[in-house]
């Protein structure tokens, strides 16, 4: 029986794969970023390129499911709190950008020949910078999180949610004949409200239930399922609202953000995101038009280079007026000169409104893809010329901070011990646990804490394990704590490893394991009640203090010598017991002379 074809779907995911898989290392191995070999990868497969692939668009669709992840993770490190700490950013520093951006583009425009309002279109596109290109670069530098990082994402967050006003006077400027119902189609906004309403509400009294209900199933693949279920059910919903999906997405995400599954969804989701927002890049570069950049060339060279050096000025200046550093400032500029994805959509829906003509519709998405494409090669160029950036006060706070917080794995009567110590110092903390009703009873006792599996590296990523300067392993299985030790030991050697061993044996595995502390989870209470015992027993308080110390050296001398030894039996010669084979050594000078306790009995003890 001869064997099957491979369908055509199946080589096209297979070039996909092998595209990313060839392109990214050379270009990560050349000093590039990873956003660069996707773009290169792309162009190479296109249309334009080899030819393996013609119509960018359809896989561009898909793909666009990139930036929908992209943007719910973002919305799950955005906690409301947080959010509204921003709101100066998003609306004030963002809004300036914008504004001066969308003016002095347009007026590049007009020098360029276009007419008012297909200037302001084509500016009002480029001035929407690709969040995917940016954040890709930052989280490569491991700068989203620090104060200057977070005003870019600021100012990416207004632009994303820009494109909705955009749309909306797209259609109020169109020159064609409105649909019945007028400008504006009232029965459409009221629609776009209702469904963002139900996502809010949802976010806010079902997620949690839905998350809690699956976490008790212990089912890894349901909570995968439901986490791509909720950003793709938001996106949806965004989508039959008129909205856009990444908004739906991020909102998502933001009302997730303070859920004790944060970590986890996280986790899930992760791979998810990667490989289509590389995809994303792929079909970006697919996408890139060589015979109209070959056909216009002298135009779309000058346009790419007029924009982005005009939008990088505005957005100097504006970050210098805003008392940011010169180095700040030019390293904004440059990450954020760019057009970026939604432009895409922006310029589709002028063409169909006529606002403007097919052929400056498909300039201008040259224009906005060179400019992706340039970003990460402007950005390695201009590494030469940033100046040392001086530390201000609240990016050593933010690096101390991240720095010196503390992930504790398993919150059971070990862990919460534990968790005391490190709190009365007011010492930043992440605790994950993995049982659904210890996360929920925590809560009730007013600890913050995550469901997360620490047996997974993805989680521990999530939970901040490559910042954090200690790591304590506070589960009361051996199995799985060995588990976590070795991952953690390998995949975070920057933190400090502490972990609660089951006995001696589990004890031993530990230390060789490379854990830089260790401690039976019995032995230290044994100990103290031991001491109690001896006090009640009409011991001399200091004598019992000075004998539990002296057990407690000796325990230490044994493990030593077992460690050393490789052999458990080894420290037996220091084991104090209640039985001695041969002759009895004692271990220490008997305190009084022995007493016949039963003089009537006609047992001679002297007798040999």
């Amino acid at each position: 029986m001869s064997a099957l074809p491979p369908s055509n779907e199946l080589i096209k995911l297979v070039v996909l794969l092998a595209a990313a898989v060839v392109a990214v290392p050379v270009f990560r191995r050349l000093g590039f970023s990873s956003v660069l070999g996707y773009l290169a990868g792309g162009l190479a497969i296109g249309p334009f390129g080899l030819k393996w692939f013609h119509d960018p668009q359809a896989i561009l669709h898909v793909a666009e499911l990139g930036v929908v992840l992209f943007l719910f993770v973002v919305g799950l490190e955005m906690r409301p709190l947080h959010l509204w700490s921003l709101r100066r950013q998003i609306f004030g520093l963002g809004t300036l950008q914008i504004t001066v951006c969308t003016l002095a583009l347009t007026g590049v425009g007009l020098a360029f020949g276009l007419h008012g309002p297909a200037a302001f279109i084509a500016a009002a596109g480029f001035v929407l910078t690709s969040t995917a290109t940016v954040m890709q670069l930052l989280g490569e530098r491991g700068d989203i999180t620090l104060p200057h990082g977070q005003k870019i994402v600021s100012v990416l967050l207004l632009e994303d949610l820009l494109i909705v006003p955009l749309l909306a006077l797209v259609a109020l400027l169109s020159p064609r004949p409105p649909a019945e119902g007028g400008l504006w189609d009232w029965r459409a906004i009221g629609l776009g409200i209702a469904c963002l309403a139900a996502l809010i509400a949802a976010g806010m009294w079902l997620l949690n239930p839905l998350f809690r209900v699956l976490a008790k199933a212990k089912a890894r693949e349901v909570m995968t399922s439901a986490a791509l279920l909720v950003v793709l059910g938001a996106a949806l919903l965004m989508q039959l609202g008129g909205l856009p999906m990444a908004m739906g997405a991020f909102v998502a995400g933001v009302l997730l953000s303070e859920s004790t599954f944060r970590h986890q969804i996280q986790a899930d989701i992760e791979p998810f995101r990667g490989v289509l927002l590389g995809l994303f890049f792929l079909a970006v570069g697919m996408a890139l038009d060589l015979a109209a950049v070959a056909q216009n060339w002298l135009l779309v060279s000058a346009l790419v280079v007029a924009m982005m050096i005009t939008k990088a000025l505005c957005i100097y200046l504006i970050a210098r007026l805003t008392r940011s550093s010169h180095g700040e400032a030019l390293d904004r500029a440059v990450l954020m000169a760019q057009g970026g994805e939604f432009a895409f959509m922006l310029y589709a829906a002028a063409a169909a409104a006529g606002l403007i003509d097919a052929g400056v519709g498909a300039t201008m998405t040259a224009v906005v893809v060179l400019s992706m494409a340039l970003t990460p090669l402007v950005v390695v160029g201009a590494r030469r010329f940033m100046p040392g950036v001086a530390a201000s006060m609240d990016v050593v706070q933010a690096l101390h901070d991240r720095s010196g917080s503390v992930l504790i794995i398993g919150f059971g009567r070990f862990g919460q011990v534990m968790s005391q110590l490190l709190l009365a110092r007011d010492i930043a903390v992440t605790i994950i646990d993995n049982d659904i009703d210890m996360v929920r009873s925590a809560e009730e006792f007013g600890f913050r804490i995550f469901f997360g599996d620490g047996t997974r590296l993805d989680v521990l990523h999530a939970s901040g394990a490559a910042t954090a300067r200690a790591i304590a392993v506070c589960t009361d299985d051996r199995a799985v704590t060995s588990r976590i030790v070795a991952l953690v030991r390998e995949a975070f050697p920057q933190a400090k490893v502490l972990a609660r061993s089951f006995d001696r044996e589990h004890a031993l595995q530990l230390v060789k394991a490379g854990v830089d502390y260790q401690i039976r989870e019995t032995f230290e209470s044994a100990l103290r009640f031991g001491q109690a015992a001896l006090v009640e027993m009409g011991v001399d308080a200091d004598e019992a203090a000075r004998t539990a110390e002296q057990v407690r050296r000796l325990d230490g001398e044994r493990f030593d010598l077992e460690l050393a030894a490789g052999d458990i039996r080894a420290g037996f010669p220091l084991l104090i017991g209640n039985t001695a084979p041969g002759t009895p050594t004692p271990l220490t000078a008997p305190r009084r002379e022995s007493q016949v306790l039963n003089p009537s009995s006609p047992v001679n003890l002297e007798d040999p």
